[in-house]
């Protein structure tokens, strides 16, 4: 479901589209992108390629630069701290904000104090190539941050020893409570061009490379409570983390120094505040010493926390900053005084700090989005989900009626009830429960309507086709998430033929039709909530929270059951199944990011009428 997000980042976050999180029950149902929606077979994709398609896109986003920014530079001098290190005592930024006497755009630059309260291990003794070698770090349990050095091509498997490739894992836990930490490389001298990946006894959870346009890496991820991760430095990946020497062979070789840190810094920390209309959509980029930026809204909440640059999956329409070692982006959803935290790192650093008002505001007066519900099948060039592919023809809705148990005087119903979904989740929800009084969308249907798509302001959502045919393994992905919704003409594919095989596995509706169900309802809800979560990825939302009470429509899918909203009895089209909705709740821990999303007023403000 999720949307074409792959790795959040340059890293590869495994949980994306409607794919992140595994439930509970196949724990192996991983993969690394915030764009994909219950991944299948994950381990099929060229994540190789898929990381060097995202990093160019990240450097060309790092390369536009701000057009007369306002200069900002922080009060409290270098190498000292306690100033502006809290909310309370945050610097104000004046003349910054989207109205025509201020200016969009600020270049802040600042230092933070280098901790020096972080402990420095030796070097891991060697083999250290699998999980079951991994050095312990004791973060996460008793420290909260380490630094230590360590050399790729050290070991019996680099090109001194059998040439398969050299790989050095370190183990991070967590306790009763999650644990949200954040690794990075640097590689001062040498020729080493470093990976990060994250496992667990199952598999990948997410991978980095090239942070911030370098040869480094940075990773950042919330381990569960009571959970065991293994951290992985190499410059490729093993075949497998659990035998030593799998290894596709050596690549670059070199040493390298890696910080683990847990929580905020222990060292200094930077605040500043700043004024936002309602529907703001809020980017900041830093590069340099910081490594963590933290949106928080006037009530002191953290709305979004990042260590990452993920800008390789926004619209390329997009113009939001990119290409440090952190981005953040937000909207929102009322006028107060924001704030925005430097909570990682050392020394100099160097933001993009810019704020837009939403895309479809400045289409032309009067003009609305229009969200195209193709069931006919369509031909798509896939190369634009960045998973490689070409042009592929999809096969029409139609076409997996039999395998529902469903016939051809079926298909009326079924796109109704899909079309009835869709429409309850992203206009009368938006209109009743939104913040944005000029909210303006409307979704039409190829049974229904001709076919819009290639106008301006028409994106589109292909219902139909298979893995096979797209040669996507997933379930649902979007063209990109779009905080703004800057790229009004784009696409998105909920495929069918995972979720209309036999009885028995969990992505499979089938799996759910007991003798008491409305199989037409129950299909139609639950291809119309996948629906709207691509819709929900194109209108700005990452993926929430899967393991939390919350259910929403920006869950993962991790647990098909609940964006299928089966109830309580396990079986589907019955009374008690659930009404599905975009929430607010946290966003989804396995993707890097900390904070609570609003998912209802994102999309709200990304489908506001033009006001030219």
């Amino acid at each position: 479901m999720a949307g074409r997000v792959l790795g959040i980042l340059t890293t590869v976050l495994l949980t994306s589209a409607l794919l992140s999180g595994q439930s509970a029950a196949e724990p192996g149902r991983i993969q690394p992108d915030p764009l994909l929606m219950f991944p299948y077979r994950p381990v099929t994709a060229d994540w190789a390629a898929v990381l060097r398609d995202r990093a160019a896109k990240t450097q060309a986003r790092s390369q536009a630069s701000a057009q007369n920014p306002l200069p900002y530079k922080e009060k409290e001098p270098p190498g000292t701290s306690g100033a502006n290190d809290s909310l309370a005592k945050a610097e104000h930024i004046t003349g910054f904000g989207t109205r025509r006497t201020e200016n969009s755009k600020v270049r802040l630059t600042g230092d933070l104090k280098p901790d020096a309260s972080i402990p420095t291990l030796p070097p891991a003794a060697e083999p250290s190539d699998a999980v079951g070698l991994a050095s312990e770090t004791g973060v996460g349990v008793t420290r909260r941050a380490v630094r230590t050095t360590g050399i790729i091509g050290d070991g019996p498997y680099g090109s001194a020893g059998d040439g398969t490739g050299d790989f050095d894992f370190y183990r991070l836990s967590a306790g009763a409570a999650p644990v949200t930490f954040t690794a990075r490389t640097l590689t001062p001298t040498g020729d080493l061009d470093t990976l990060l990946a994250l496992y667990d006894k199952d598999g990948l959870w997410a991978i980095n490379d090239n942070a911030g346009g370098s040869t480094d890496s940075a990773l950042s991820f919330t381990i569960p409570p009571g959970r065991e991760f293994f951290l992985m430095v190499g410059s490729g990946l093993p075949a497998d983390p659990k035998k030593p020497g799998t290894g596709a062979g050596v690549r670059t070789e070199g040493p390298y120094d890696l910080t683990i840190t847990s929580g905020l810094s222990g060292g200094d920390l930077d605040y500043y505040s700043f004024d936002l209309r309602a529907g703001d959509v809020l980017g900041a980029s830093v590069a340099g010493g910081g490594t963590r930026l933290v949106v928080y809204d006037p009530a002191g909440r953290e709305v979004f926390g990042s260590s990452q640059d993920a800008t390789s999956i926004f619209s390329t329409a997009s113009p939001m900053p990119g290409g440090g070692n952190a981005v953040v982006d937000f909207v929102a959803p009322k006028e107060g005084r924001y704030r925005l935290g430097v909570e990682a790192g050392e020394g100099a650093y160097d933001i993009k700090l810019e704020a837009f008002r939403p895309g479809t505001e400045t289409a032309p007066r009067g003009s609305v989005h229009t969200i195209f519900l193709d069931f006919d099948g369509a031909r798509v060039n896939t190369s634009i989900f960045g998973t490689g592919g070409g042009i592929r023809d999809l096969s029409p809705l139609s076409a997996f009626l039999p395998r529902w148990g469903l016939t051809a005087r079926d298909e009326r119903a079924l796109t109704d009830a899909i079309v009835a979904t869709v429409k309850e989740n992203l206009e009368r929800d938006l209109v009743a429960k939104g913040t944005n009084p000029r909210f303006a969308l409307r979704v039409l249907n190829s049974r229904d309507h001709a076919d819009p798509w290639g106008q301006p302001n028409v994106s589109r959502v292909v219902v139909g086709g298979t893995t096979v045919e797209s040669g996507i393994q997933t379930i649902g992905i979007a063209q990109s998430i779009d905080a703004g919704n800057f790229g009004k003409e784009e696409t998105a594919l909920v495929l069918l033929d995972e979720i209309s095989t036999p009885p028995g596995p969990a992505w499979s509706l089938n799996t759910y039709v007991g003798p008491g169900s409305d199989k037409i309802a129950f299909v139609g809800r639950a291809v119309g909530n996948i629906t709207s979560h691509e819709v929900g990825h194109m209108s700005g939302s990452w993926h929430t929270d899967p393991a939390n009470a919350v259910p929403g429509i920006m869950d993962p899918g991790g647990n098909p059951a609940v964006m299928f909203a089966v109830g309580p009895d396990g079986i589907g089209g019955t009374a008690d199944d659930p009404d599905l909705d975009l929430v607010e709740e946290g966003i989804s821990p396995a993707e890097g990011f900390t904070g609570i999303e609003d998912t209802l007023n994102r999309s709200a403000w990304a489908f506001v009428r033009g006001t030219g």
